[in-house]
């Protein structure tokens, strides 16, 4: 495998990805017992597997309200010699009209307090969003190790 940037054979990484289907609030649970196993692997501890948790709770808990289903994945993320994991967020839902707006305190588009990607974007070290209205929500954030 060659890494596009370097035009060098990639260093192998091993395979921890995992996919955690999200339907129901018992998904929940599995994604964020999941994700708790995977961090402490990666070497997280104390505070940070609680933030990770409730980061992988608030991203599922949206899934539902917003989509219904959509999948939650796990994995390691060793970029620049950093350690951490990135939790992807997918769904098939009305996606986010205004993404800006949605990351706006006190903004809500349904039930919900407002507070969840805001939230989320408070306990992780980067979120990225990218979603189309009829077309779906794709949260992506990652946690690196201190």
């Amino acid at each position: 495998m060659l890494d596009p940037a370097d035009n060098v054979p990639a260093e192998p990484r091993p395979v921890t990805e995992m996919v955690v289907s999200i339907s129901s609030t018992l998904d929940i649970v599995t994604a964020r017992e999941r994700g708790r196993t995977l961090a402490s692997a990666i070497g997280f501890s104390g505070s940070d597997l609680t933030v990770i948790a409730t980061a992988i709770s608030e991203l599922a808990r949206n899934i539902i309200e917003y989509a219904t289903t959509g999948e939650i994945l796990l994995d390691r993320d060793g970029r620049a010699g950093r350690s951490g994991i990135v939790i992807v967020a997918r769904d098939e839902g009305p996606g986010i009209p205004d993404v800006d707006r949605a990351l706006t305190a006190g903004y809500a588009t349904g039930t919900g307090s407002g507070v969840g990607l805001i939230g989320v974007r408070r306990l992780m070290d980067e979120l990225e969003i990218s979603s189309a209205p009829g077309k779906g929500t794709v949260v992506t954030v990652r946690k690196w190790r201190r």
